[in-house]
């Protein structure tokens, strides 16, 4: 078992918390800002913590692993490898978040959805909802990071690697913009 300041030390050494002003997805400004890809670039590390939270969802008999494209790809990969189960992800198509590429889910199939860092949880919605209309039964949802602050409900049982609460402002708001600091966009959405 990872402890806290172990997986806190793992995400430091590997540059995933960031400090400055961002524009995160959802429209919100922020001083930090989480980039998992940072530590998901070397093996090992994914490999360890992406073990450490497939833990958490041992005997629910998983049988598929599904996380929304690009942030839960990797996330989805290694935790189903730990669960021995299978592995897909979700991407928008048309602003809509689609199974592609042949993947598909079938009704009854036991599914837990994953993601990186949850912070609105949208993205995670969308894929629950994606895999509810397959007809699959979603049991849970995991992610390395919570940044929400526990205020995402899933309807399901949610179970995080890290909970980090990370203040966000609206933009007029923000403490930074008030400065007179720029604001850049991390993220890989446009």
């Amino acid at each position: 078992m990872l402890t806290r300041e172990e997986i806190i030390k793992l995400f430091t050494d590997t540059g995933v918390l960031k400090t400055g002003h961002f524009l995160l997805t959802s429209g919100r400004h922020s001083d930090r800002y989480m980039q998992c890809a940072q530590l998901l670039q070397y093996p090992d590390a994914a490999e360890k913590v992406c073990r450490e939270l497939a833990q958490k969802f041992k005997g629910m008999d998983i049988q598929t692993v599904i996380g929304p494209a690009v942030g839960g790809i990797l996330v989805s990969y290694e935790v189903a490898r730990a669960l021995k189960a299978r592995s897909i992800f979700a991407e928008r198509e048309n602003g809509v978040m689609t199974l592609r590429r042949g993947f598909t889910l079938k009704p009854g199939e036991k599914v837990l959805v994953v993601e990186d860092v949850v912070t609105t949880g949208g993205s995670v919605k969308e894929v629950i909802d994606l895999a509810k209309a397959h007809g699959a039964d979603v049991l849970a949802v995991g992610a390395l990071v919570d940044r929400s602050g526990g205020r995402v409900d899933f309807g399901v049982p949610a179970h995080y690697l890290l909970e980090l609460e990370i203040k966000s402002y609206l933009p007029e708001e923000c403490p930074l913009c008030k400065q007179g600091i720029p604001a850049v966009k991390p993220g890989s959405r446009k």
